[in-house]
């Protein structure tokens, strides 16, 4: 089995997912499923999808899907003989596709990783779902959002690499048009802190190297120091003296001519009218990747908060102020997860680089699973090696 797939299992096992189950829950009544419709960016571009992938799906007795970011089906294009057959495994317009409810497949699983899936087959949770193929790829609004997955679901036909190309081509074309719809409120000067008043810019640092800067479809990779320096500033867009920053960039402070030389060379990478100084700041709205885990946090949605947390931030920087940037997030993710008895979410977590040593995530998890199942023998195995090699 594949190592995505078996992580997928068990993510479905840890949710309770019931393998010889025949359908996920439907989630949307046909009240709701008209009012999301209505409400979803991805009601712009299901017409354009339909017409790049709707027609070849059709003729492989295929079905082409359009998930909301809950994976639920909020569109489903076929032929009359090809969605019953579905109806059969509760692939319907309204039903909810995410692994925690309908277990290992392309939509649920791509949700989950943010990425173009392929679930073949056996492959599946559900025994009722294994005759089917499947290839999804999430579709992300200008500013990095997951807005639901795209997804084609058929027989032999889908079975071939060259579909989860072509899925992911159309998810791709998707999102250039969004892009091109999108429509910033027009600056007029500087805004109350002293920012530019644009469509925001996205910052990705959580599991990275080096951060990531993107803008209107242009993404710019920063180097280890700059990475630094443009995740501290956006963690304080009020800014920062050179003294602040220095002593955040470096252990026990730096030279004022060697955070002005880093600073210069940043402002020639980004321009004068992205990097501000006296204080040193951002003149432009920056989505940091952490603030949406944060977010979710806030709001009590601990699902959407584990999925974006791809790993610690920055993790191999050792500037100061960025550990401590780093130490927080990490605790407050972790802290929320032990609080919220999620058995699925604590598998997930422990199957990661970052968890899979977390003992007393291992411990939490051991106490929620039911002892005679194949999930609670994988955890006291996993905890034994801890506690041999944690003395």
């Amino acid at each position: 089995m594949r190592p995505e797939v078996a992580d997928s299992w068990q993510r479905s096992a840890a949710a309770g997912v019931d393998a010889g189950a025949d359908e996920p829950p439907i989630t949307l009544d046909e009240e709701a499923l008209a009012a999301s419709r209505a409400d979803h960016p991805l009601a712009a571009v299901y017409p354009l999808l339909d017409e790049v992938l709707g027609e070849p799906a059709r003729r492989s007795d295929a079905l082409l899907a359009l998930t909301d970011d809950q994976g639920q089906i909020l569109w489903l294009s076929g032929t009359t003989a090809t969605r019953r057959r579905a109806e059969r495994i509760g692939f319907v317009e309204g039903s909810n596709w995410d692994e925690q409810y309908a277990g290992t497949n392309a939509p649920g699983t791509s949700l989950t990783l943010d990425r173009p899936t392929m679930i073949l087959g056996a492959e599946h949770y559900r025994e009722s779902v294994k005759p089917w193929n499947c290839a999804a790829a999430p579709i992300h609004d200008p500013t990095g959002r997951i807005l639901g997955v795209l997804d084609i679901t058929g027989g032999a036909d889908v079975a071939v690499p060259m579909t989860l190309a072509m899925v992911h081509t159309a998810a791709r074309l998707a999102e250039a048009e969004l892009a091109s719809a999108y429509r910033p409120t027009p600056a007029h000067g500087p805004n109350a802190a002293g920012r530019l008043a644009t469509a925001p810019f996205t910052l990705e640092t959580l599991g990275r190297r080096e951060a990531t800067l993107a803008h209107r479809g242009r993404r710019q990779v920063l180097s280890r120091r700059h990475s630094e320096v443009v995740a501290l500033l956006a963690a304080h867009p009020e800014g920062l003296t050179g003294d602040e920053l220095g002593l955040m960039l470096y252990e026990g402070g730096s030279t004022v001519s060697t955070l002005r030389a880093e600073l210069n060379r940043l402002r020639g990478l980004l321009g004068e009218e992205i990097l501000g100084s006296r204080p040193y700041r951002l003149l432009v709205d920056v989505a940091a990747d952490w603030h949406l885990v944060a977010a979710s946090i806030a709001a009590d949605d601990l699902v959407t908060a584990v999925r974006r947390y791809a790993g610690p931030l920055l993790p191999w920087s050792d500037a100061p102020g960025i550990r401590d940037l780093r130490d927080e997030l990490h605790a407050d993710v972790r802290q929320a997860l032990l609080a919220s008895r999620r058995a699925d979410l604590m598998a997930g977590w422990t199957r990661t680089p970052w968890g899979s040593d977390d003992y007393a995530v291992w411990l939490a998890q051991e106490q929620l699973v039911p002892s005679g199942s194949a999930l609670h023998r994988v955890i006291r195995a996993h905890l034994a090696r801890l506690d041999a090699e944690l003395a």
